[in-house]
């Protein structure tokens, strides 16, 4: 999963959280995303590309770096 922008993401599809960690060290968590989203997200080549298109702008996100800062 190489990508210049997205460094890690993980899916709880009971919650139907995704949860996006940035190759810049911020980490998102996006509300309500479909489970056919996230496995395109998952099956896509350019997570990036994909990232900005389908996800960014379309579901509620909070940030949740601070909470992971220690």
């Amino acid at each position: 999963m190489p990508s210049s922008v997205i460094r890690f993401f993980r899916y709880a599809p009971d919650r139907r959280e995704l949860t996006v960690t940035f190759v810049s060290g911020r980490l998102y968590v996006y509300a309500d995303v479909p489970p056919e989203v996230a496995a395109a997200f998952k099956n896509v080549r350019s997570k990036g590309t994909f990232f900005n298109r389908e996800i960014r702008d379309r579901y509620v996100y909070r940030d949740i770096t601070h909470e992971y800062a220690g």
